[in-house]
C-alpha cells in the first residue's frame, strides 16, 4: 500500500495523461471511474488529454468514446516523452506507461492506485464514487434478443490462466439448469446453456450484463459491469486478492482460490507452471468441483 496523499488543490485545467488507461477492459473501465470521480469532486476541473496506444482490442477503444464528456484520446506515439508535452501548453503530465510493472500497482485496490496517480486521496473518496456509476450514466444498454433475467457464465478471461477449468464451468452450468434456471454462457454451452451472442459494442455488452439476474465470472471486466448495473455477481480469482477488484462492489460475492508457488497480484503468464498453478487452486477441493455447489447454493438469489 502506497503512503496515504493529502487532499490537495484540482490539478491543472491542461492534463495529459500517457497511457490511460490501459490496454485492457477493466483497466479502462476502472480508470475512467477514477477520473470521473475526480471531476464530480472538483479535483480535475476540465477534460484531460488520454494519449493511449492506438489497435487494442476492439472493445476496449470502444469505451473510451463513451466518456468524451470528460475526456478526449489521443494517439500515443512510442517516442513521446513528458517533456515535449510540457513545451506544447500542457501544465501537467502524469505518466502511466506500464503501470502493470509498477509496484504501486501491485497489492492495492485497482481504483486506490489510479486516484493515487490523479493526486486524489482515496479515503476521501466516497464509496458510492469507488464504485463503477460513470459507465451505467453514460450508456444505454441494448439488451439480447432472448429477453432478461438468465443466469450468465463467464468462464474465461484475457488471461488464461485465470480462466475456468472446463469441468467447473460444465458443473456450474449443470447446476444452474437444474433449479430451472435460464442460463447463457460466453464459453461452450453443452447441452445445459444458451451461447452467449457476440456483441460487437459496449452497448450490448452492457446489455448482456444488465439483463442478467445474476453473473458467475472469471473475467474481471464482466465483474466490474456487473458493478456498474447493480447485478448480483459470483467472482473466481486466482492471482489477485478480491480487494484489489472488488473491495467496493456490495452485490459481489468474491471466492479467492490461492494457487500455491505463484506471486501475489501476477499480471502476465511466465512460464507454462504459472497456468498450472492456477488449475491445480481450483482442483485443490476437489477435482470433481463439488465444492462449487454449497458455494452456488449460497449465492444464487
Amino acid at each position: 500500500m502506497g503512503a496515504v496523499l493529502n487532499p490537495s488543490p484540482p490539478l491543472p485545467a491542461s492534463l495529459a495523461i500517457l497511457n490511460g488507461f490501459g490496454i485492457s477492459l477493466g483497466d479502462s473501465i476502472i480508470g475512467l471511474q477514477a477520473l470521473w470521480a475526480a471531476q464530480q469532486l472538483g479535483h480535475v476541473q476540465a477534460p484531460p488529454v488520454l494519449f493511449r496506444r492506438p489497435g487494442l482490442r476492439p472493445m476496449v477503444d470502444l469505451v473510451y468514446p463513451l466518456a468524451a464528456n470528460f475526456c478526449s484520446v489521443q494517439p500515443l506515439p512510442a517516442a513521446l516523452e513528458p517533456s515535449s508535452l510540457l513545451a506544447q501548453g500542457f501544465a501537467r503530465v502524469i505518466d502511466m506507461r506500464d503501470f502493470a510493472f509498477d509496484p504501486a500497482f501491485r497489492g492495492t485496490a485497482m481504483i486506490d492506485f489510479f486516484l493515487r496517480k490523479l493526486e486524489l486521496a482515496p479515503e476521501t473518496v466516497p464509496a458510492a464514487l469507488r464504485r463503477n456509476l460513470w459507465l451505467a450514466s453514460h450508456v444505454r444498454p441494448v439488451p439480447p434478443s432472448f429477453g432478461a433475467g438468465y443466469a450468465l457464465v463467464c468462464p474465461t478471461s484475457s488471461m488464461p490462466m485465470r480462466d475456468m477449468p472446463p469441468v467447473a464451468h460444465g458443473r456450474i452450468l449443470r447446476w444452474l439448469r437444474a433449479r430451472g434456471l435460464r442460463v447463457v454462457t460466453q464459453g461452450p454451452p453443452g447441452a445445459s446453456a444458451r451461447a452467449a451472442p457476440v456483441v460487437e459494442n459496449m452497448p450490448e455488452l452492457c446489455g448482456l450484463v444488465a439483463g442478467a439476474a445474476c453473473v458467475i465470472s472469471t473475467d474481471t471486466a464482466m465483474v466490474h459491469l456487473a458493478d456498474a448495473f447493480s447485478v448480483p455477481c459470483l467472482a473466481f480469482f486466482t492471482t489477485h486478492r478480491p480487494e484489489w477488484r472488488v473491495r467496493d462492489y456490495p452485490h459481489c460475492t468474491p471466492v479467492y482460490l490461492r494457487p500455491e508457488g505463484l506471486p501475489e497480484a501476477l499480471e502476465f503468464v511466465r512460464r507454462p507452471e504459472d497456468e498450472a498453478a492456477t488449475r491445480a487452486a481450483w482442483e485443490r477441493l476437489g477435482a470433481d468441483m463439488a465444492w462449487l455447489d454449497p458455494v452456488l447454493e449460497r449465492f444464487v438469489p
